[in-house]
């Protein structure tokens, strides 16, 4: 996608432009192979912000578990909500299932997302659910620092992100700017900051000649393989590769700033109804199942995030979040993307 594209993408998001992309980079399915076997009127519609790979086979379990069918629009969180507030009242969509927080509260921001009950709302932990009850958190994810140890040993002991701006790391960063986690980093440090703070930041980060990759997991084979000294990211990209090559096969490591910084981020994926669905009750038996104690421990077990209810045995090696200091940052706050996208642009980092 050009950057004017995801420009007027966010835009629509965030200031109700509604120039939005056509959903060239979403791909249509369904989570029982899109046979037709259910009538029209019985099927949920998700638009789905999460990778297929990752979210696929939750989907073709909870369809089986509730019995209610469902068909899967995939693509980027940012680009789904946009179209979803070009289509308005005709959206076919039932359900937005979203990467972050800040594409959900864009909108419900905007009116397009009904309230949930408060059985939804009420089964994660506090702070994990919007406070008008119109999005719910359904799995979390740490912002980390990768680092490879025989390059940046001193990382493990950083607190704040602002370390990683030293110049002995000039060219020995990984960034990936226009992915969805890391703008949500962005406009963690935009609202914690302020506008000319977060300036600043990018700046000097600009200057320290970021090596810039497309998406986390190119991040953390840069680190692996030495390319780069570090690395943001968030934390289950680790654990995916760990899984993958074994744990005598990483040199890479991860560390959690655990301090009040926005680098410390602990953001959510999360689903809302949209606003007039006719298969609300549907919609929200699939969300019910996401809180459940199976959904819960799918994405522990198969995407290794954190659960966001309480009870949920953690995948090995994961922090319980209770234990984790994070950003304070409000996370009905990251909703301001168009903002975060211009002020990369700005900097020079798109």
């Amino acid at each position: 996608m050009t950057l004017r594209a995801r420009s007027l993408a966010i835009a629509a998001v965030a200031a109700l432009t509604l120039t939005a992309c056509g959903g060239s980079d979403s791909t249509d399915g369904s989570a029982d192979g899109g046979d037709g076997s259910a009538a029209d009127g019985d099927v949920v519609t998700i638009y789905s912000g999460r990778n297929e790979n990752l979210v696929g086979p939750l989907l073709e379990q909870l369809e089986e578990a509730t019995g209610t069918p469902v068909e899967v629009r995939y693509g980027d969180s940012a680009e789904l909500a946009a179209q979803l507030l070009e289509e308005g009242e005709r959206t076919e969509a039932d359900l937005f299932f979203s990467q972050d927080a800040g594409a959900l509260g864009a909108l419900a921001n905007e009116g397009r997302l009904a309230t949930l009950d408060e059985s939804l709302t009420g089964a994660v932990i506090d702070g994990y659910a919007d406070e008008e009850g119109h999005w719910v958190a359904t799995s979390a994810r740490a912002r980390v620092i990768a680092y490879n140890p025989d390059l940046a040993p001193e990382v493990a002991e950083m607190t704040s992100i602002d370390e990683i701006l030293d110049p002995q790391y000039r060219g020995q960063i990984g960034i990936a700017p226009t992915n969805a986690s890391f703008q949500s980093f962005v406009t963690a440090l935009r609202v914690d900051r302020g506008e000319d703070g977060a300036r600043d930041w990018l700046t000097r980060l600009q200057e320290n000649e970021p090596r810039i990759y497309e998406r986390n997991g190119l991040i953390l084979d840069a680190v692996d393989n030495g390319e780069v000294a570090l690395g943001l990211i968030n934390h289950y990209y680790w654990f995916e590769k760990a899984d993958e090559v074994g744990l005598d096969s990483i040199t890479a490591q991860i560390h959690f700033l655990n301090s009040d910084d926005p680098g410390a981020l602990i953001n959510v994926a999360g689903a809302g109804i949209l606003e007039g669905s006719e298969q609300s009750e549907g919609a929200a038996s699939i969300i019910e199942y996401m809180l459940s104690e199976e959904g819960q421990q799918y994405f522990t077990d198969e995407t290794s995030e954190y659960p966001v209810v309480d009870g949920i045995e953690l995948k090995e090696g994961l922090t319980p979040l209770a234990e984790l200091q994070g950003s304070s940052v409000d996370l009905n706050q990251l909703d301001s993307l168009a903002e975060t996208l211009a002020l990369l642009e700005e900097v020079g980092l798109t």
